[in-house]
Parts: C-alpha cells; structure tokens; sequence
C-alpha cells in the first residue's frame, strides 16, 4: 500500500514520461507535489525505489524508470497511526480468546516501514498473539513493509509487536511517527541535537530530523512471521 503523495508522485514520473521521455526534475517533482523542499521528494523516491516501483537508471542524469504501477491508482488519503493522549479515557483491555487463555488479540493497524516512512493505518481487523511475547502494558501490531531491518532480524512481511509509549531510551527500536504523517521503524538515537532514525542494513542511511519532527509512537516487543 502506498502513501497518497507516493501515489501522486509515480503518476506524475509516469506522465512526464509518456509526455517528453524524459523523467521530471527534482524541482518539477517538488513543485508537482507542493512539497516544502527536495530532501521529501528523495523520500519518497527512496520508498518508490525500495518496494519495487520505480528504479534509477545509473549514468544518466534526471533518468527515473516506472517499473509498475499501483495496484489501487486512485488512493484517498488515510489517516496517520496516532496515540491517544496522556490524559485519554484507558482503552479496553484486550479480549482473551475462549479457546485458549494464552492468546490475546491485539489491533493491527495496517503497514509500517522497514525503510523509508510510509502511513501506518488505522486498521479495523485484530491480530491473535501469545501473551507471553507481549508482557505488561497496552500493545498494537503493524505488518511490516521494507527491508532496511533484516540484520535485526526483521524482515518484509513480519508482524511487529508494539509496547504504546512515548518515550524510548538511546538504542531501542521505535515506531517513529515522522511530521506528524508518516510511521516507520527504526533504532532510535541523537546526534547533535537531532534525533537519528538508523536502519539495520548497510544499503540504507540514517534518516536526521530536528527533534519536533519525530514522535515515538511506541517500543518493539516481539515479532511474529507467518511461513508461506
């Protein structure tokens, strides 16, 4: 699933394309999306690039190339994942199943990144899990998307297991709300007064934001993976 401004920015590539041959600058790309500065149109190149839609063409300059396009070409925009305040009403403690009492179903609120920041979604459907990989406090899980955490073990298609908080120590892995916008999953540090999103791959670099530009979102507790 992609974001809307991902969504919007493969079509535009698509129609330039068609147009002039010719792949869009990064300032037409800005301009097209209404973006604030280029260092978002990089994103979401990145994002595009990462899940297979799009590639770089190497020794060509401005030369971008749609490799397939969306399943759903008209998306409307969803809603970010966002936390209940501190002083919001406690949520309903979650349901034990009645065929076993060691399982618990959590929310699953659609896809997280694993790469560069894409919408976590507010999700209607639940997700079984063991209650002893989970442990005291209110938790979520978030499919996820990407694979710049494969050498923590995470990898694309895995079921991340979230502790809800808002606070996380130097070094712990963090659902990471970027620009009150888009979630993703990252090792969490600070670097000269910025807070620094590292993956867990060597093909990916951090990502450097000014402090008010993240917010965490919660603490990685467990992971579950499906075998297909």
């Amino acid at each position: 699933m992609l974001t809307a401004k991902q969504h919007e920015l493969i079509r535009f590539i698509q129609q330039r394309l068609e147009e002039t041959g010719v792949s869009p600058s990064f300032e037409e790309m800005k301009e097209a999306l209404d973006l604030k500065s280029k260092s978002g149109v990089h994103r979401l190149i990145s994002a595009l690039e990462e899940r297979g839609f799009i590639r770089r063409l190497p020794n060509r300059a401005r030369a971008l190339e749609v490799i397939r396009q969306p399943e759903d070409a008209t998306p409307a925009p969803r809603p970010a994942l966002r936390l209940a305040a501190d002083n919001a009403p406690a949520p309903a403690a979650p349901k034990l199943r009645e065929a076993a009492n060691d399982v618990i179903d959590i929310p699953l609120h659609g896809r997280i990144a694993a790469g560069a920041p894409i919408e976590a979604l507010e999700g209607q459907t639940s997700l079984p899990v063991p209650a002893a990989l989970l442990g005291p406090g209110e938790h979520y899980a978030l499919e996820v998307s990407g694979d710049s955490m494969v050498e923590a073990g995470i990898f694309d298609g895995d079921f991340a297991l979230v502790r809800r908080t808002s606070t996380a120590r130097e070094g712990e892995i963090v659902v990471a709300l970027v620009r009150g916008e888009e979630a993703t999953l990252k090792y969490l540090r600070k670097e000269a007064g910025k807070v620094r999103l590292d993956p867990a791959n060597a093909m990916y670099d951090p990502q450097y934001y000014e402090p008010h530009e993240v917010e965490v979102q919660g603490k990685l507790a467990g992971l579950l993976r499906r075998y297909r």
